[in-house]
């Protein structure tokens, strides 16, 4: 197994630990930071979180420089990425930080384009992701961020900022998701 999978494989190992941190209540107090008050677990949990998102670039960029990119890879990469944001998008839940039914929607096009991915790839295609992807990719972990730390560096001036991502994320998600089955439909239609 090369490295970009390896380090693929450590972001969804990553995963549980960030899960117990956010669920399990260790009693490790409260902090403020930049006008935004928070459990210390949320912060740790929050940099677990952006440091598992971090490996999504790396093992990108490493697996593109030195001509690692496995069919392997362009099928485990996105299916990190999904798990990692879906884990953390029904811990926002739990928390009361994110409405469900945006939870729902894109947690549900994951789901969709995961299911046209199999399918094509039971036809011998693979779909890597697309420009689309990435921006919805990126726009969801840049809300999850701001929800997971409490709307951290907006909250002192009252500015919605992580709501407003959340809802920037939905647009992208609902939209990609749109194009990926768009762009792939004659492969969808003509599978058996």
């Amino acid at each position: 197994m090369n490295i970009p999978n390896r380090i693929t494989i450590s972001r969804i190992l990553l995963i549980p630990i960030f899960m117990v941190i956010m669920l399990v209540d260790f009693n490790w107090g409260d902090m403020t930071l930049f006008g935004a008050e928070m459990p210390v677990r949320h912060f740790v949990g929050g940099m677990i979180f952006l440091f598992a998102s971090l490996t999504d670039w790396v093992d990108g960029y490493y697996a593109r420089k030195y001509n690692l990119v496995t069919t392997f890879g362009k099928f485990l990469d996105p299916l990190a990425d999904k798990l990692l944001v879906s884990a953390a998008l029904i811990i926002l839940v739990e928390l009361g930080f994110a409405p469900s039914w945006v939870v729902i929607l894109i947690i549900s096009r994951e789901f969709a384009v995961t299911g046209l991915r199999l399918v094509l790839a039971g036809e011998g295609e693979v779909v890597a992701a697309g420009g689309l992807g990435k921006i919805k990719t990126t726009a969801q972990i840049i809300a999850i961020m701001a929800l997971l730390l409490h709307n951290i560096l907006f909250e002192a001036i009252n500015f919605p900022f992580a709501d407003i991502m959340l809802y920037i994320a939905l647009i992208f998600t609902i939209w990609s998701g749109w194009d990926y089955f768009y762009a792939n439909r004659k492969g969808l239609l003509a599978s058996k």
